[in-house]
């Protein structure tokens, strides 16, 4: 078995910029999850049917275009979960658009909840900690163009890596 996920990966240089504040908050994951946009959630598939999985993937980032993110300020999932993420601004609903399509065939996975997209910042820390990122990062601002997504593969020792790319379509000039 192959556990996987599908994500967006926040570019350079903001990605390691947010993966480092991550690891400096005492969260001893943040080296092994590159900073991203969760597509599809981790879950587990047969190594056999990893081609159908990449077949999938390609032809869905083949019918979705590309879209711009605008990343600004910071949210939390408290009390439910002791998350603090980066906001999305602007590209939340082709985010949702290109998640429920990933979604589907070889992935098709139930949520346990509604789908938001967000770049995790602080998870799993104690309350001052998740104040503290909440507050230090409320001004964090980006904006970029989501050009493709990545297949990842979990590794017990290594962590998240993607191993995959899948460009998105190109829109055609004067659009």
């Amino acid at each position: 078995m192959l556990t996987i996920g599908v994500a967006v990966a926040v570019p350079e240089p903001w990605g390691t910029r947010l993966q480092e504040y991550r690891t400096g908050l005492g969260d001893d994951t943040a080296s092994l999850i590159p900073t991203h946009i969760t597509l599809v959630p981790p879950q587990e598939i047969a190594e056999e049917s990893i081609d159908a999985v990449r077949t999938h993937l390609a032809e869905v980032g083949a019918a979705i275009p590309r879209f711009g993110v605008h990343l600004r300020g910071t949210g939390t999932f408290r009390p439910v979960s002791p998350v603090v993420f980066v906001t999305l601004a602007e590209g939340i609903s082709p985010c949702e658009q290109l998640a429920e399509a990933l979604r589907d065939g070889p992935l098709g996975v139930e949520l346990d909840f509604p789908y938001h997209p967000h770049v995790t910042v602080a998870h799993h820390l104690d309350d001052p900690t998740l104040d503290r990122a909440f507050e230090e990062l409320g001004d964090f601002e980006c904006e970029f163009t989501v050009e493709e997504f990545h297949l990842y593969v979990h590794d017990a020792r290594h962590g998240w890596r993607p191993t995959d790319a899948f460009a998105l379509r190109t829109p055609p000039e004067g659009v």
